[in-house]
């Protein structure tokens, strides 16, 4: 029976990985190591890097400053990133976190911040967003990382989706629609590239809900007969899309 590394810490690196080789990890890392988890020389841990697959990798020195590790064996084979872009309009402070850390687990491959109308943040900390998108990965075993895409105001985020992103289908899961089932629109989605948008707090303005609709890569959804939180609506939406048409399946 294969052995079982769901037990190891799990850390993302940069730095390549094969087999053979050993890696310095920084200071902040190999504190977390040595100081945090008191790992010590002999002591195992899976490595990635969204490249290479997971890596086995024993610690063969433990400084609080400078921790080394020889990478062992190939653990997991790298999967394929994921072509689910996600974007959302960015909410205030944990609930920020809880969107990235959800769409991570969710299996989106690109998270684009959006800003509209309602937005109620307007200063984004990118690397915020990317170690919340990393440490996700590193709890939930996923070996590809989304890209955290640049902020776009919607209106050029619409202006130019053909040119950027070819035939991708656009769902905007519109809280002003009757409520009904999203199963139908998505089934005929099926095999097209997708993108899911999700509005702010406040909901989208009645001029950007109009030109939502006038757009024709643009399929609105409805997420059900109850008001729900963006935070809320993003899981769901990625959920339904999972399951009706996506890798749930």
């Amino acid at each position: 029976m294969p052995r079982s590394h769901s037990h190891l810490p799990r850390l993302f690196v940069e730095a390549d990985l094969g087999a053979g080789g050993i890696l310095t990890l920084g200071k902040d890392q190999s504190l977390y190591l040595a100081a945090v988890l008191r790992k010590g020389v002999g002591d195992e841990v899976v490595l990635f890097n969204g490249r290479d697959g997971a890596w086995l990798c024993r610690l063969t020195g433990d400084s609080k400053k400078s921790v080394t590790l020889a990478v062992v064996e190939l653990v997991a084979e790298q999967t394929k990133p994921s072509d689910l872009w996600y974007g959302f309009a960015p909410l205030k402070s944990e609930r920020l976190d809880y969107v990235i850390q959800k769409a991570v687990e969710m299996g989106v491959g690109t998270i684009q911040p959006v800003m509209t109308q309602f937005t109620q943040v307007h200063r984004l900390k990118t690397e915020r967003l990317s170690a919340n998108a990393v440490e996700a990965a590193e709890q939930c075993e996923v070996l590809s990382v989304p890209l955290i895409a640049p902020e776009i105001a919607l209106g050029h985020l619409l202006d130019g989706w053909q040119d950027a992103h070819g035939d991708r289908k656009l769902i905007f899961a519109d809280e002003g629609a009757a409520s009904s089932s999203p199963v139908v629109a998505l089934e005929q989605l099926r095999g097209q590239r997708l993108g899911l948008l999700i509005g702010p707090e406040g909901g989208f303005s009645d001029e950007e809900r109009r030109k939502l609709h006038a757009l024709p890569f643009v399929v609105p959804i409805s997420l059900g007969p109850r008001i729900l939180r963006a935070d809320t609506a993003a899981v769901a939406g990625l959920a339904v899309i999972q399951a009706i048409i996506g890798d749930w399946r």
